[in-house]
C-alpha cells in the first residue's frame, strides 16, 4: 500500500504586487526619494505653515514696512507691510493648486481623447476618418498662440485663478493626447482589445477598461512632469501680470514684487525663488524616478 508522502512542499515565494515592485524600484533612486521628501515637506508647509503665524497674506503691519527677517516676521515684510512668510505659504499653495488641478484635467482629457482616437483608427473606414479628424483638431490647437489667449483670458477674469485653470487646461491637453495616441495605436491591435471588439463590447467601455489602464504608467509620469510645466507657466504669467493678480498671491506675483527691490530687500526675491526652485527640482526628480520605476526595461531602478 502506498503511503502518501508527508514531506512538506517547498514554500513558494509570495508574489509581490505591482505597486510594491514599483515602490521598491523607486526608492532605490536616492535622488527620486530626496525629491519626494522635499516635495512632501513643501506640501506640509502649505497645509500647516499658516498655523505658525498670526498673519494672513493680506494682513498689514504698518509698524514693519520693508523689514528684514525677524522673530515676528521670519521671512521679513514687503513695502506694504505684508508678512512674507504668510504670503509664501499662500503663494505656494495657490501655485500648487493651479498646477495639480490643471495637470489632473489635462491628463484625463488627453487620455480619453488620445486613446479614443486610437480606438477609432483601428476600426472601420468611418472610424479612421474620425481618427484623422480628431488628430487634425489636436494639431490645429497645438499651433494656436496660447500666450495671447491666456493673457486675454486673465484680463477678462480679473486675475481669478479659476479662470487661469480653465485657460491653461484648454490650451495644454493636446500634447498629452498626441502622446497617448501614439502609444495607444500599438495597444489597439492586442488580443484583448480585438476580443472585446468581437464580443460587441461598446467602444467607450474598451477605451476605459482596456486602453487607458494599460497606459497608466505613462499617464502617471506625464502628470508629474506636467505639474512642473504648469508651475513654471503660472509663475511666468503671474510674473508679467497675466496670471494671478492682487489681492491674491502666487509665487509669480511674489517674484514680480521682489524683482523691483532685489538690491534693497533681497528677501522678497529670495524666498519665492527658493520655493520655486525646490518645487520644480523635487517634482522633476520624482518624475524621473517614477519613469524609471514604472519602465520594466530601465536599469536605473535595478532588478525587481
Amino acid at each position: 500500500m502506498n503511503v502518501p508522502s508527508t514531506t512538506p512542499a517547498a514554500p513558494t515565494a509570495p508574489r509581490r504586487g505591482r505597486l510594491a515592485l514599483v515602490w521598491r524600484r523607486f526608492r532605490r533612486g536616492r535622488a527620486a526619494v530626496a525629491g519626494l521628501v522635499v516635495f512632501a515637506a513643501l506640501v506640509l508647509f502649505t497645509l500647516l505653515g499658516g498655523l505658525l503665524t498670526p498673519y494672513t497674506h493680506t494682513a498689514v503691519d504698518f509698524t514693519a514696512l520693508t523689514q528684514g527677517p525677524s522673530m515676528e516676521h521670519p521671512f521679513g515684510t514687503t513695502a506694504g507691510g505684508n508678512d512674507v512668510y504668510a504670503q509664501a505659504v499662500h503663494g505656494l499653495q495657490r501655485s500648487l493648486v493651479i498646477a495639480v488641478t490643471v495637470s489632473l484635467l489635462t491628463t484625463a482629457i488627453g487620455a480619453v481623447v488620445g486613446s479614443g482616437a486610437a480606438y477609432l483608427g483601428g476600426g472601420r473606414a468611418w472610424g479612421r476618418r474620425g481618427e484623422r479628424a480628431v488628430l487634425g483638431v489636436v494639431h490645429f490647437l497645438m499651433v494656436v498662440p496660447a500666450f495671447l489667449i491666456l493673457s486675454l483670458a486673465s484680463q477678462w477674469g480679473s486675475g481669478d485663478y479659476r479662470v487661469l485653470i480653465v485657460a491653461l487646461t484648454a490650451l495644454s491637453w493636446m500634447t498629452g493626447a498626441r502622446l497617448v495616441w501614439t502609444v495607444a495605436t500599438t495597444l489597439r491591435e492586442r488580443e484583448y482589445v480585438l476580443a472585446a471588439r468581437f464580443m460587441g463590447v461598446p467602444g467607450p467601455a474598451i477605451v476605459l477598461r482596456h486602453l487607458i489602464p494599460n497606459i497608466g504608467s505613462l499617464l502617471i509620469v506625464s502628470f508629474t512632469l506636467t505639474v512642473v510645466a504648469v508651475v513654471q507657466a503660472e509663475t511666468a504669467l503671474s510674473f508679467i501680470g497675466f496670471g494671478v493678480q492682487v489681492p491674491d498671491v502666487s509665487l509669480g506675483t511674489m517674484l514680480a514684487d521682489g524683482s523691483a527691490s532685489m538690491t534693497t530687500a533681497p528677501w522678497l526675491l529670495t524666498v519665492p525663488a527658493t520655493l520655486l526652485l525646490l518645487t520644480t527640482v523635487s517634482l522633476a526628480l520624482v518624475g524621473d524616478g517614477l519613469r524609471d520605476a514604472l519602465d520594466p526595461t530601465s536599469q536605473a531602478g535595478g532588478r525587481a
